[in-house]
């Protein structure tokens, strides 16, 4: 069973074709991080961060591979984590279908899960083959990420001063309603610092920046504004979303030594050089899919009954704008297929 609420029309969001959408592909994506999240569910406050990783990553991969598309995974577990599964470059999907590149997050973030912590989420993005940025191992970027009423006034390469009063300006509210999300890291001592001086609110969040920029992004979280540096991949992860939602991310690429500086240089990225969403995720029709593991400002975690379980997912799809709330209801005996903990 399931309930669906859905809206469009969003502002900002691309113009829909002339022809209708052949297929909404993210109602299918949509199984994958359903599974994948009941998949992880069993382990939250348990602790264990690689053995709540390692069962959503099975589910995903089992599910992934049933979807009705000829994928490529160019943002996976990959380099950073030696992934087995789910790593860059891994072909995914039954082999028919259109041929897209797939962007995964099994659990953004593990440690909330692991902890018991809210806005664990399961997510997914695909987008034509050849459309997603390719950040050459450089795991870190400077990221801005706001919604659609200030998408045309942020700068990310301006003081965090002047992006929150653009975008209490764009809401119409004061800069002491807006609210800013950012990662609580010892590198962003000085950006936390500034935000206060600026009379903007802040939510730290120890992990989860694709949820994080998604909240920035939709209307009804309470947040307004996300700002510092994050995953890059979760940066194209999250690209996806905001093209769907009619937000805007901006980037600039972090390395974290000289080392991956070097590596990013000789690989021909211009490190001064603004990357915006369509720089990050270039097609105008690509598909978005995240379940909750906990509850969060987006979703509702994984709930648990007698002989069954809940699930609530977001599903988005740029080209029509269409954003789908859904609420669905799983048989537990099915559940085995998906993770290596037994329901009972």
């Amino acid at each position: 069973m399931s309930d669906e609420t859905v809206t469009s029309g969003i502002p900002g969001t691309p113009t829909p074709s002339a022809h209708a959408p052949n297929r909404n592909l993210a109602l299918e994506l949509a199984r994958v991080t359903e599974a994948a999240a009941m998949a992880a569910a069993r382990w939250v406050g348990r602790g264990d961060k690689n053995g709540a990783d390692g069962a959503a990553v099975n589910a995903m991969r089992t599910l992934i591979n049933s979807v009705s598309m000829r994928g490529v995974v160019v943002i996976g577990e990959g380099e950073k984590d030696n992934a087995p599964m789910l790593f860059n470059g891994e072909e995914v999907g039954d082999g028919t279908g259109p041929a897209v590149d797939v962007a995964v997050d099994p659990i953004d973030g593990t440690r909330l899960c692991a902890n018991g912590m809210p806005n664990a989420v399961s997510v997914l993005a695909v987008a034509e083959r050849g459309t997603m940025y390719d950040p050459s191992a450089v795991f870190y970027m400077t990221k801005l990420a706001t919604g659609p009423e200030a998408a045309g006034v942020v700068d990310i390469d301006a003081p965090p001063a002047a992006n929150i009063a653009a975008v209490a300006k764009a809401k119409g509210i004061s800069k002491q309603d807006v609210t800013v999300v950012i990662l609580d890291r010892p590198r962003h001592a000085g950006l936390i610092d500034a935000v206060r001086e600026a009379g903007a609110r802040i939510q730290l969040i120890t992990d989860g920046d694709v949820a994080g920029a998604i909240m920035a992004a939709r209307e009804g979280t309470g947040i307004d504004l996300m700002l510092g540096i994050g995953g890059t991949p979760e940066g194209i992860i999250a690209a996806c979303a905001l093209k769907c939602l009619g937000g805007v991310i901006q980037g600039k690429l972090a390395p974290k030594d000289d080392a991956e500086r070097a590596k990013a240089i000789d690989a021909g990225h211009d490190l001064s050089r603004v990357l915006t969403t369509d720089d990050l995720v270039s097609s105008d029709d690509c598909f978005f899919a995240a379940t909750g593991i906990t509850d969060g400002e987006l979703m509702s975690g994984i709930r648990y009954k007698r002989g069954g379980a809940t699930t609530h997912s977001l599903v988005m799809r740029s080209r029509s704008g269409t954003i789908r709330s859904i609420h669905s209801e799983h048989a537990l005996w099915k559940l085995a297929a998906y993770s290596a903990i037994k329901y009972d």
